[in-house]
């Protein structure tokens, strides 16, 4: 999947350092893609999630919020069939085994890792 793949597609943020999602919504944008949506709390992300999940084609989901796991917002997007990306600066062990399958950003990340990370989630097929 190339820069252009990814022009046009709706992203869904989770992100609770406000100047880290800053940041990755500017990395999102110049990989073509859109932010149709920032929450920083799993009460927020799940809301949106509940009532706009039809705009959301990826989404990126900071596995710790505020000391919180997202893993209830992993579950939400996968109920709605939208595939996700954990961006974390634990390690890929530290996630439970039900998420160890799916792709996971190591913080901090350059851009070219976002692309091929958000491009592994959109490939078709299974996870």
């Amino acid at each position: 999947m190339t820069k252009q793949d990814l022009a046009g597609r709706r992203v869904f943020l989770v992100e609770d350092e406000s100047l880290v999602a800053m940041m990755i919504e500017e990395m999102i944008e110049e990989l073509g893609g859109t932010v149709v949506g920032t929450e920083s709390g799993i009460n927020g992300a799940l809301d949106f999630i509940a009532s706009r999940h039809s705009e959301i084609d990826v989404a990126l989901l900071d596995v710790n919020l505020n000391g919180n796991r997202s893993y209830p917002i992993a579950q939400a997007v996968s109920g709605h069939g939208i595939p996700f990306v954990f961006a974390t600066g634990y390690a890929d062990n530290d996630l439970l085994a039900e998420w160890r399958d799916r792709p996971t950003l190591a913080k901090p990340f350059q851009l070219a890792e976002l692309e091929g990370a958000l491009a592994l989630a959109l490939k078709p097929g299974p996870g």
